[in-house]
């Protein structure tokens, strides 16, 4: 079970769970993944290079395109011969009915005649990098295009949306449709998309364990993490957990980089992971209680396997820390003007499990704003008095 929200806040959460957690009884398709990789051949777009008065070639791509205006071109897959043919189909389909931005996947899921039935399925448009800037003939404006999909799990890989489309860009300085390349590169690329994209949160969390609660108060807390004695996978696994730990994006960016910089000048040392031995070992590392709560919902999640489950209780987690945070201040802004809503900011910091993170990062915010800036330092004294009592 997730630690719980404050009254008020559960409606958010529920949503936030939609085809989450909540429905992790329904059989998950992990154990198997498919890929496929089709060339792209978009009639419109090369009768529209020609027309375009801005010589855009892609001017047609904010149109729905119909099912006469491109064509697909099997390149690569591991799905079986039949479900293959259901599943151009069903990409042809879904073509049809909207644009399709290079770069930017879609999720969505279909049936397919292949084991268990339904199936989540990441496509992309993706151009080869060397051409995305070079003029296009009509005569060639079809060659460097290609629809990269990703076929296992559930529709809860929308999720990992952002790091499939981060996987596949790496394809481009490499995408060659030639047999050699296909085989040594692309081939091997498409069917490690799950292991690389999917999974290094589920390793993370098996990792470390009961130790996870460090590295989830490093990345809220915005600690430097320096990662010792790693192979090459764990410590991309470390550091993309770090990242989609943070509330990067979630919290001004002003604010994120002066916090990120106040901790540096503030503890003078990173939190050191060495992991030489079976065990990570950590050094200078911090927790705090809601830290550790979160940590045991990780650890009793990994009993499941599942690695979509791990990243729901990630972003829930998040989403928690925000709503603190927003709650912070909102009570800051009362006791500017009110000593009893003081005393609530005061009780709320004691009462939350993350007082030391979220003050750090109020005091950040409020660093211009005089009123507020004293009510964080009496807050401050507070909790210091506290500590040492």
């Amino acid at each position: 079970m997730l630690p719980a929200l404050p009254d008020g806040d559960e409606r958010e959460l529920e949503s936030s769970e939609e085809g989450g957690a909540g429905e992790e009884r329904r059989p998950e398709r992990h154990g198997s993944t498919y890929h496929s990789l089709y060339g792209y051949r978009s009639r419109r777009s090369s009768q529209q290079g020609a027309d375009s008065g801005d010589g855009s070639p892609g001017s047609a791509a904010a149109e729905t395109p119909s099912s006469e205006d491109f064509s697909l071109t099997l390149l690569d897959t591991n799905l079986p011969t039949e479900a293959e043919t259901e599943f151009r189909s069903f990409i042809a389909k879904r073509l049809t009915k909207g644009a399709l931005f290079e770069g930017m996947g879609n999720v969505a899921s279909v049936d397919l005649s292949i084991p268990e039935c339904k199936v989540g399925c990441y496509y992309c448009l993706l151009k080869q990098e060397n051409l995305l800037e070079t003029p296009i003939l009509e005569s060639d404006v079809n060659a460097a295009e290609y629809v990269v999909c990703f076929l296992g799990g559930s529709e809860k890989e929308d999720t990992f949306r952002l790091e499939l489309d981060k996987y596949i860009q790496s394809l481009k300085l490499n995408l060659d449709v030639e047999q050699k390349t296909l085989e040594t590169y692309v081939s091997p690329y498409l069917r490690s998309w799950f292991e690389n994209s999917i999974c290094p949160i589920q390793r993370v969390v098996q990792l470390f364990q009961e130790k996870l609660a460090f590295l989830l108060h490093a990345a809220l807390s915005y600690t430097p993490v320096e990662v010792k004695n790693a192979d090459e996978r764990t410590e991309k696994d470390i550091n993309r957990f770090l990242a989609a730990a943070s509330l990067q994006g979630l919290v001004q960016e002003g604010t994120m980089t002066s916090l990120c910089i106040a901790m540096t000048e503030e503890q003078h040392k990173s939190m050191i992971i060495d992991c030489s031995g079976p065990q990570p070992q950590l050094h200078n590392a911090g927790s705090n209680r809601f830290c550790e709560d979160w940590m045991h919902a990780f650890v009793n999640g990994a009993e499941g396997g599942n690695p979509f489950l791990f990243r729901q209780i990630l972003e829930n987690f998040k989403l928690k820390a925000i709503q603190d945070i927003n709650n912070l201040k909102r009570f800051i802004r009362q006791a500017e003007m009110n000593h009893y809503a003081l005393f609530k900011c005061y009780m709320f910091l004691k009462n939350c499990g993350s007082g030391d993170i979220l003050l750090k990062i109020v005091k950040v915010e409020h660093a211009e704003m005089p009123e507020a800036r004293n009510v964080v330092t009496v807050l401050e004294e507070f909790m210091r008095e506290t500590a040492v009592a």
